[in-house]
């Protein structure tokens, strides 16, 4: 098990910046691939961005590609969604996500067996 939790949400301004962070705890010794989702009332819960095992490979959704960056510090197992230039369509509640992998370098998509709690991002106009 992999446990997840997010911190740094809240309220910011259009055109504003965040950042919000993901701490994994539990079998972290094993390797693992991470991603940020987010759900907005009434849709459905969609992949942002997804960060491989050694951080070096990367992949954003169309719609936050250029404004939001993933990373992650693997000494401290913890990953971070910087946020740029937001959007009040960027208004969600963010889920971090886990999942085992054995390839280093593939940004996963698919598979999350991993989720934080959730935390919200609300973006005012």
């Amino acid at each position: 098990q992999v446990h997840l939790e997010e911190s740094g949400g809240g309220l910011v301004q259009t055109g504003g910046s965040m950042r919000l962070s993901c701490a994994a705890s539990g079998r972290t010794f094993i390797p693992y691939g991470m991603g940020w989702f987010r759900q907005a009332p009434g849709e459905e819960r969609k992949l942002v961005a997804s960060i491989s095992v050694s951080g070096e490979r990367s992949r954003y959704s169309e719609s936050v590609e250029g404004r939001f960056t993933i990373s992650r510090d693997n000494a401290k197992n913890t990953m971070y969604l910087q946020m740029d230039n937001l959007k009040p369509e960027d208004t969600s509640i963010y889920y971090c996500a886990a999942l085992h992998l054995l390839d280093r370098d593939m940004a996963p998509v698919v598979g999350f067996d991993y989720w934080g709690q959730g935390i919200q991002v609300t973006v005012s106009s």
